[in-house]
This record gives C-alpha cells, structure tokens and sequence, in this order.
C-alpha cells in the first residue's frame, strides 16, 4: 500500500487544483464535476488493481465516481477505495473554508461497502481506543473517554455538525459541563482531529454522511484512534440498498474492524479551501500551493506535504 501513497498524493492535489476555477462561483456541480473529472483520469494511471467501494453514487450517476467503478491500470494489487473528490462542495462553491479532495485506501475485501446515505459516528484517539461504545449513551461515552484521558468533563472538547438532529445531544453534553464545538460543514477532518496529537480534541459525534465516516475510519485506524458507526435509515429503500451490498444487518453497531478491516490502510487529502489544519489552494508567485495531510497505516504516521504546482489559472 505505501508505494500508492505518492500516487494519491499526486491525485488529489490535481483535483484540488481543478476545482480552483469554481470556488466562490456558487456552482457546486460544475466544481464537482471538475474534481471528478480529474481524479478518474489520473487514478487510470495508478499501478492497481482498484474499485471504488464508498463513492458519490450508484453506477447510474455517472459522471460521478460511483460504487463498484474499477480505476487504475489493472497493474499491482489490488485495491478497495474510498474517495469524495470534493468532501465539501457547498463551501467550495461558497468560497467558505473546508474543501478537501480525499482519498483512502485498503487492500481489497477490506472496507464496509456502503451506500450514500447518512451513518451515526463516534470516533476517539489512541488515548481512549477500546473505551467508547456507540450502543451505550452519549453521556456515557463522554464520561468513559474522560476517564481514559485522564480529564475532568469540564476539560473536555467534542466536534458536533451544527445541525438540528444534533440539538439533544449537544445540550446533554454542555449540560455536563463538556466544551462542544460546533462546526458547519467538513466531517472528515474534524473525525479525524482526535487523533491528531496537537489538536487537544477529544471526542467526535455527528449523524452525517457514511461515505465520509469510511474515509474517516481508515485514516483514524492508520493513526491508532477508534471509530465506530451505525447506519441511519431515511426510509426502507436505504434499507434494501445495503442489504444488496452484502451489509446482513444493515441496523447493527458497526465496530472498527467493521468499517476498515486492514492495518494497511493509506489516507490522503488536500485542501481546496482552507481548513482545520490544511491551507487551501493559494496562489505563489512560481504558480500554485497545494497542502496535503497523508497518513499511513503501515508507519503509523502522518504527515503535510507542500507543492508548488508551475501552472497559471
């Protein structure tokens, strides 16, 4: 898997930069179409044996990358993705802060094929892996991650999605004295924020998207943190689609090994925008900076790599 790092590196920084043309223009198909076109024709040309497993849609919504589209050469091993060529779109076309383009990785078999659709998540940091359980009470949680890092609850610092089916949960936890940070939009690094040692984040809790919570999983399980997740039915369609995916029990807890059964697994966005940790697309005076987080399960290790990009928009 390591030698894909590089490769998706390059990926995703293109994509970002394609979608530089549409930030701010208030036209988040155009921008996302741009991100997607790029991304599929560079990932044609990675060594491996790829299939989109978490994608934009069903095969039927081309031009998106959708769920079972086989990418790279056919060369190499082979490979299950997770990919959102923009996690974000709204913001990008808002011109607001926090757009990405990423992309996961593990070796094939190994992620939890799910539709789009919405998914409850939980994720902590190495400190409190083992200790949290999406089946007991929020608050409970909450108490049990405290416990582990050795915190009092006033100490204590939660990524919720500012969203109205968050209301209850947010009011339970400031209630209890824990500090609730509320943000708008861009799950995935805000997921993976608890694992990140110099974010002084504790906890992570958001009903949003399941493609996003898989893209989170595999990063969140190279950095040796815990997510776990259940799927959140709309209706007995979404139902039936995860049952056609091979999901048994499509209401079950989904434990880690669940969503990302691999140690190997690879992660890399770049920022369209800016965001949490990541500088957006800026210009210099040699061309274009990009600024992309890669993390790797192998070395258990992340890192932010820099490039100048010698083009002209």
């Amino acid at each position: 898997m390591e030698h894909l790092l590089n490769n998706f590196v390059n990926v995703t920084e293109k994509a970002a930069v394609a979608t530089l043309p549409w930030i701010g223009k208030g036209r988040k198909e155009d921008a996302d179409q741009a991100a997607t076109t790029s991304m599929r024709e560079n990932l044609k040309q990675v060594d491996m044996q790829g299939k989109v497993v978490i994608g934009e849609g069903e095969i039927d919504e081309a031009p998106m990358l959708y769920i079972g589209e086989e990418v790279g050469n056919g060369a190499g091993m082979t490979v299950d993705i997770a990919v959102d060529p923009i996690d974000g779109t709204t913001p990008v076309s808002q011109g607001e802060n926090n757009g990405i383009a990423v992309i996961a990785a593990a070796p094939g078999g190994t992620l939890l094929h799910a539709p789009d659709m919405y998914m409850e998540k939980l994720a902590v940091g190495p400190e409190a892996a083992g200790v949290i359980d999406i089946d007991a009470p929020l608050i409970e949680n909450l108490y049990r991650v405290a416990q582990a890092k050795g915190k009092k609850i006033s100490e204590m610092n939660v990524f919720v999605q500012e969203r109205p089916r968050h209301e209850e949960a947010v009011r339970v936890m400031r209630e209890a004295g824990a500090k609730v940070h509320l943000f708008r939009d861009g799950d995935v690094l805000r997921a993976i924020s608890p694992s990140i040692g110099n974010m002084d984040m504790d906890l992570f809790y958001n009903i949003g998207g399941a493609p996003e919570g898989v893209l989170s999983a595999v990063a969140i399980k190279c950095l040796g943190g815990e997510m776990q997740a259940r799927l959140s039915f709309r209706n007995e369609t979404e139902m039936e689609r995860c049952i056609k995916m091979g999901i048994k029990n499509p209401r079950a807890a989904l434990r880690h090994h669940d969503l990302v059964d691999s140690d190997q697994g690879i992660f890399v966005a770049t920022a369209i925008t800016e965001t949490l940790f990541l500088n957006g697309v800026r210009n210099d005076t040699e061309g274009l900076l990009t600024e992309t987080l890669v993390i790797d399960g192998t070395t258990k290790s992340w890192k932010t790599v820099e490039t100048n990009h010698l083009v002209t928009v």
